[in-house]
């Protein structure tokens, strides 16, 4: 009886040897919680963008490139075609409901909360 709880720890050790931590930098857990936020806060502020919070939690908005611009369809804009001034969204992502053209220029209906 005793032997076979040996071979089975022996086994268990050998199990946990060939385990591997992954992440970023190899053997490091990647952060979680506050840590986690904090990490992705940073990055949106070097990108140009503004941590913002919305219902659930926060988020990246950011003013892309084309806001402003004249578009008759989704493929026209990085964010969304405003149906009403058919222009490029100001911000995205664009938070709430809003009537927007989608990629075939139909206006639709898109809710992002």
């Amino acid at each position: 009886m005793r032997s076979g709880f040996g071979v089975l720890a022996f086994l268990g050790l050998v199990l946990l040897a060939g385990c591997k931590v992954g992440g970023a930098d190899k053997g490091a857990l990647a952060p979680v919680g506050e840590a986690a936020t904090d990490g992705v806060h940073a990055q949106c502020i070097r990108s140009g963008g503004e941590f913002v919070h919305a219902s659930g939690g926060f988020l990246c908005q950011s003013v892309p490139r084309d806001a402003g611009k004249a578009c008759s369809s989704g493929r026209d804009c990085e964010s969304a075609c405003l149906a009403r001034s058919h222009t490029c969204a100001p911000i995205t992502p664009l938070l709430g409901c809003n009537e927007i053209l989608n990629d075939g220029g139909i206006v639709v209906t898109q809710c992002i909360e």
